[in-house]
């Protein structure tokens, strides 16, 4: 009796696949895949307004400053296994910049922040599969932004979700120095 082995996907694999209407992604040498998603008015109002919010926190840091990357940025979090993600908002720090090179044009390296905004084809499931891995990995704060309910859900690692909403205000102490603002913002 034989047994098969799954092979592993890495990144240069990910990469290699046709761009043809498919979003993928790869967790832990695993390929995801699902239909692409059309974004909606209050997703990308959602994206805007965190991406512009965290650009006017940025600006303010002294040098060297990390970016703000959108439209899921593509992202490498570990190698071997390889997870490689494409993240709705992320920070990454002057640190991580530092450190990429030329060869590709994702960045190899954990944000210090990673933002997702759910849409009405994100399943349950995938949300809590990529929060997975950016903990594991070593992401200090990922939000998860609920258009549909107007609250976000803040992870750390070794910590219980904390969530907020429209009557609150998100922080993004310790991780980001001195980043707030009212939750209700975001869906204005």
């Amino acid at each position: 009796m034989s047994s098969a082995v799954a092979t592993r996907m890495t990144t240069a694999d990910l990469l290699a696949m046709p761009e043809n209407g498919v979003d993928r992604w790869l967790i832990a040498g695993k390929l995801r895949e699902r239909p692409m998603t059309r974004r909606n008015r209050f997703h990308s109002y959602a994206v805007g307004i965190i991406a512009t919010e965290l650009e006017n926190w940025r600006r303010k840091l002294p040098q060297p400053r990390g970016q703000v990357l959108v439209g899921e940025a593509g992202v490498i979090l570990q190698h071997d296994p390889d997870t490689t993600v494409g993240i709705d908002v992320a920070y990454v720090s002057a640190e991580v910049l530092a450190r990429q090179t030329n060869d590709t044009t994702l960045i190899d390296g954990l944000p210090t922040l990673a933002v997702e905004v759910l849409s009405p084809s994100d399943t349950v499931e995938d949300i809590n599969e990529k929060v997975d891995a950016y903990l594991k990995t070593g992401v200090p704060l990922v939000w998860i932004i609920d258009p549909h309910r107007r609250t976000v859900t803040i992870h750390r690692p070794s910590a219980e979700p904390d969530m907020v909403n429209v009557r609150q205000e998100l922080s993004g102490e310790p991780q980001l120095p001195g980043f707030r603002m009212p939750v209700a913002r975001l869906f204005e």
